[in-house]
C-alpha cells in the first residue's frame, strides 16, 4: 500500500510539474515579469494539487461505494481543495464573479474527465469480458 501511495504522489508531482512548465512557458513568451518567489509558490501549489489528485484517486477503489458516491465525494473534496489553494495564492480572485466562473470551469473540466475515464474503463471491461468468453 505504501508503495502505491508513493507512486500516486510522484505521478501527481509529475502532473503538477507539467502544468507548471506550461504556465512558465506562457509567462516567458508572454513577456510577463514575475518574481522567483511567486514562481516557487505557484510550482509548490501545483505539486500539492497534483499530489492531492493522485491520492484522491484512491476514492475510486472503494468497491463497497457506488460510482455515484465515489464521484460525489471526489468532486466535492476536489472543488473545495482546489479553490482553497487557488484563492489563497491568488489564482482565483476573491470576487463572486471569478469564483462562479472557476466553479463552472471546474465542473466542465471535471465532467469531461469523468466521461473520458468512464468510457475508457467501460471499453477495458468489455475487452476483458470478450477475452474471457474466448477462453471458454
Amino acid at each position: 500500500m505504501f508503495k502505491e501511495v508513493l507512486k500516486k504522489c510522484f505521478q501527481g508531482i509529475a502532473a503538477g510539474g507539467i502544468v507548471s512548465f506550461i504556465a512558465l512557458t506562457i509567462i516567458y513568451f508572454g513577456g510577463i515579469e514575475t518574481t522567483v518567489y511567486k514562481i516557487w509558490i505557484y510550482m509548490l501549489c501545483s505539486f500539492i494539487i497534483g499530489i492531492y489528485f493522485g491520492l484522491s484517486s484512491f476514492l475510486f477503489t472503494y468497491s463497497d461505494w457506488s460510482m455515484l458516491k465515489q464521484t460525489v465525494v471526489h468532486f466535492t473534496l476536489s472543488i473545495i481543495f482546489l479553490h482553497i489553494i487557488g484563492i489563497s495564492v491568488g489564482w482565483i480572485p476573491l470576487k463572486l464573479q471569478a469564483i462562479i466562473f472557476s466553479v463552472l470551469f471546474f465542473i466542465g473540466v471535471y465532467t469531461i474527465h469523468w466521461w473520458a475515464f468512464y468510457f475508457y474503463y467501460k471499453k477495458v471491461a468489455e475487452s476483458m469480458n470478450n477475452d474471457l468468453r474466448k477462453k471458454k
